[in-house]
């Protein structure tokens, strides 16, 4: 079942015509345990992980995670192809890059360690396709098993003096095609670290652990935005920095 709910979501990142109203309703996943051997399967024929998306609906709301391909993970500025980009979603976001492996292991991860094991700090912008006609019509497990949507990944220049910024007190402005879109401070999910010691001891484990180069995006900052074709992305966060992206 797995691997063939794996291979329904392979089709549709390949082919749009394969696109799906939801899974057959023997393969949608019961639960997020059966949605991230999904994710697994899909990775294993995408290749390399170069990130992982990890979020939670509030300051003490479950957690949830997914890993992002490598080669969907790009450099501000970036030019990101308008054609074969049908929900162009927009999500700001602060991620976290990784200086050194934390590898699966017995006793768990502290705070501290986790923190040591960070490199730096950047504003990043998740962008969100679907391999389902409509994200939003579908059970939130099967959405998970399609790693919520993900799409394409922009990042920021890093800041490794991040340590003093009160992310609580962060603001961040989102803006599209020049004009100010929306504006919030605080993530929803409250403390971003809480996220990042739960993706070293629970979230990563399948994967081998959290590695040396990738990316921990800790999810939205201003929910989900969907915006026209050849627009122009930026967001700004006035501690960490900004981070562009255009539809062309």
């Amino acid at each position: 079942m797995t691997d063939t709910a794996a291979t329904l979501l392979l089709a549709a990142r390949r082919d749009p015509a394969k696109l799906l109203a939801d899974l057959p309703v023997a393969l949608r996943p019961a639960d997020r345990a059966a949605a991230y051997l999904i994710q697994e399967a899909v990775m294993a024929e995408l290749g390399p992980i170069g990130g992982w998306k990890v979020g939670s609906p509030s300051p003490d709301g479950p957690i949830q995670c997914g890993p992002l391909p490598e080669s969907g993970i790009v450099a501000s500025p970036a030019a990101i192809p308008s054609e074969g980009s049908r929900i162009r979603g927009l999500e700001a976001e602060i991620c976290f890059r990784m200086a050194q492996d934390l590898p699966p292991r017995a006793a768990p991860y502290t705070r501290e360690e986790v923190i040591a094991a960070i490199a730096s700090a950047h504003p990043a912008i998740e962008l969100l396709e679907s391999r389902f006609l409509d994200p939003d019509a579908v059970a939130p497990s099967t959405n998970l098993a399609d790693t919520q949507a993900h799409g394409r990944f922009v990042y920021g220049a890093g800041l490794a003096d991040w340590h003093h910024i009160d992310f609580a007190a962060e603001t961040v402005t989102q803006y599209v095609d020049g004009e100010v879109h929306m504006e919030r401070t605080g993530n929803p999910c409250g403390d971003m670290l809480r996220l990042m010691v739960w993706m070293a001891n629970e979230g990563a484990i399948w994967a081998g652990g959290l590695k040396a180069g990738q990316f921990v995006t800790c999810g939205s900052w201003t929910g989900k935005t969907s915006v026209r074709s050849h627009a122009r992305l930026r967001v700004l966060f006035p501690s960490v920095g900004e981070v562009v992206a255009d539809y062309v």
